[in-house]
C-alpha cells in the first residue's frame, strides 16, 4: 500500500483523484483540509499554520498538494494559501520524511503566451492563421497570467529548491482546464481541455512515477488537436497517454 495524503480533496480534482485511486486499489488515502471529507482518513488544519497540519504528514509516502486560493483578487488570500501554505506543505513533507510531493500548479503559469501569436489565434479558434510546426509551450517556459499564475510559478520554483536542497522528488503539474461538465465549451477550452478521466490518471501516474524522478514541470491536457501545450515530457517521464480529446465534442469557434 502507498500512503497518499491529498490536500484539498474536497475540490473537483481532489474528488476525481480520490475515485481514481480507490478504483485502482493499492493506496491508503488521507485528506487534509479545513473541513471534513466523508469516507476518508481526514486531517483538519489550515495550511497557513504548519503546526496544525504537520501530524497529517507522518508516515505518508506521497503528498498531492491541491489546496489553493483561486482567482486573481485578494492578495492576502494568495499570500496565506498559495505562498505561505505551499511552503508549509513542502516543509511539513520534508520534516516528516515524505519521499515525493506532487504540486498542483496551473497552466496559468504559462498562459500569458496566449497574448501573442500563434497562441492567441489558437485559443480564439482562428486556426487558418496558425502555421504548421509552431513551437508548443514546454514546462521550461514561464509567462504567468494574473496573480494566480504568478504564485503558481513561484510554487514551481520553490519545488525546485526542495528537490535540489533536500533530494525530495517534486513533480509540478500544470493542470489544463477541468470543468465540472467534463467537456470543452469554447475555443480556448478546446485547446486546454483535460477530461476528468485523464486528470485522475495523470495524478496517479505522478504518484507512481519512478523514484529517480527528481524535479519536473509537466503539462496535463487531453489529446487535443489544437493544444499549444507540450505534453511530450509527461509521456516520456511518467508514461501518461491521454485517452480523451476535446475534438470529441462539437463547439462553435
Amino acid at each position: 500500500m502507498t500512503n497518499v495524503l491529498i490536500t484539498g480533496m474536497n475540490g473537483l480534482i481532489g474528488g476525481i483523484l480520490k475515485e481514481q485511486l480507490e478504483s485502482k486499489g493499492g493506496y491508503n488515502i488521507s485528506s487534509l483540509q479545513r473541513s471534513n471529507v466523508d469516507g476518508a482518513n481526514n486531517f483538519q488544519g489550515d495550511i497557513a499554520d504548519i503546526e496544525s497540519i504537520r501530524p497529517a504528514f507522518v508516515n505518508q509516502d506521497v503528498v498531492v498538494h491541491l489546496a489553493a486560493h483561486l482567482g486573481d483578487s485578494e492578495w492576502s488570500s494568495h499570500l496565506q494559501s498559495n505562498i505561505i501554505g505551499t511552503f508549509n506543505v513542502f516543509e511539513a513533507a520534508r520534516l516528516e520524511g515524505v519521499k515525493r510531493v506532487v504540486f498542483a500548479s496551473s497552466g496559468r503559469a504559462a498562459s500569458g503566451f496566449e497574448r501573442i501569436k500563434p497562441y492567441s489565434d489558437i485559443i480564439s479558434g482562428n486556426y487558418a492563421e496558425v502555421t504548421t510546426g509552431f513551437q508548443k509551450v514546454t514546462g521550461q517556459m514561464v509567462r504567468p497570467e494574473g496573480l494566480y499564475g504568478a504564485v503558481k510559478a513561484w510554487g514551481e520554483g520553490l519545488a525546485c529548491h526542495f528537490a535540489d536542497a533536500y533530494q525530495m522528488s517534486m513533480i509540478c503539474v500544470r493542470i489544463g482546464l477541468v470543468r465540472p461538465v467534463d467537456r470543452p465549451t469554447d475555443a480556448r477550452s478546446k485547446s486546454v481541455h483535460v477530461s476528468h478521466r485523464d486528470i485522475g490518471r495523470f495524478f496517479q501516474k505522478c504518484i507512481d512515477a519512478p523514484e529517480k524522478v527528481n524535479y519536473e514541470i509537466l503539462f496535463a491536457t487531453s489529446k487535443n488537436q489544437w493544444s499549444y501545450r507540450d505534453i511530450s515530457a509527461a509521456k516520456e517521464i511518467i508514461g501518461f497517454e491521454p485517452l480523451d480529446s476535446a475534438d470529441d465534442f462539437d463547439i462553435e469557434t
